[in-house]
C-alpha cells in the first residue's frame, strides 16, 4: 500500500486506502465527499478544521 502524506488530497488519500475515512471523521472532518476534499490537501483541511495534523497523521500511520 502507498504512503499517506499530508500533502495528499482526502480524495488521494481515501482511494489510497478508504479504511481512513473513520479516522478522517473522528478527527472532525465531515465533508468527506465534498468538492474541497478532492482539491484540498490533508494539511490545509486540517487546518480549516483546527486539527492538529501531527495527531491525525499518527492515527492515519497506526491504522
Amino acid at each position: 500500500m502507498a504512503d499517506i502524506t499530508k500533502e495528499m488530497t482526502i480524495g488521494e488519500i481515501l482511494r489510497t486506502n478508504p479504511d481512513v475515512a473513520p479516522v478522517l471523521m473522528e478527527a472532525g472532518m465531515h465533508c468527506l465527499g465534498c468538492p474541497s476534499a478532492q482539491g484540498e490537501s490533508l494539511e490545509e483541511a486540517a487546518m480549516v478544521h483546527g486539527i492538529d495534523i501531527d495527531a491525525l497523521m499518527k492515527a492515519i500511520e497506526a491504522l
